[in-house]
């Protein structure tokens, strides 16, 4: 399998050979990663290291609604209705990704627990390991950072302002037990 960069950042696959597949199918040690943070908290950092460490297909959330919906997403509601159609979108391809033994690492939210009910779904239809990385990360670090990757921005850029850190934080729900996943913490001071 090789991957390539597309436009935007968007990761493309190029096809293997019939034996390749085989083999991964036999051996399907595919896993699924995914993330749950505070806005600016690093998910998308630690997402292209994981994706570059295991060898797995990113999928960015942010790029694929630039590139399909360019201006369209200004306030919260705008976000949910297209990260959801989205979402519909995607999820057979990914579980195609994951049945056929390919690791895929998901820069999608999984901020709340009806966000991460979507990945539990992908999990269990494509009947694959996975690993939820929390960056546990201070409200001050992540506006801190908020502010760095904001620099040179044009004013009124969305979601670059401490007020849009309060207001997407206050939907923020850490990952509980119940919700059985295989939480990996990243503590960030």
């Amino acid at each position: 399998m090789q991957r390539q960069v597309l436009g935007n950042g968007l990761i493309g696959i190029l096809l293997v050979g019939r034996d390749t597949l085989s083999k991964m199918r036999q051996k399907n040690s595919a896993k699924l990663m995914f993330f749950c943070g505070k806005m600016a908290a690093g998910k998308s950092t630690l997402a292209r290291d994981l994706a570059a460490r295991e060898n797995a297909v990113l999928l960015v959330q942010d790029d694929f609604l630039n590139a399909l919906f360019p201006g369209e997403i200004t306030d919260i509601p705008g976000f949910v209705k297209c990260s959801a159609r989205l979402k519909n979108a995607l999820m057979p391809h990914v579980c195609a990704l994951l049945s056929t033994g390919i690791s895929v690492v998901l820069d999608f939210p999984g901020n709340t627990k009806v966000q991460r009910a979507w990945f539990r779904e992908l999990i269990e239809r494509a009947n694959v390991e996975h690993e939820l990385h929390f960056l546990d990360a201070s409200d001050a670090l992540c506006k801190s950072q908020l502010g760095q990757r904001s620099t040179g921005l044009p004013d009124g850029t969305p979601w670059t302002r401490d007020s849009d850190f309060e207001a997407i934080t206050a939907y923020f729900q850490p990952p509980t037990e119940d919700e059985n996943f295989n939480v990996i913490r990243h503590e960030r001071v």
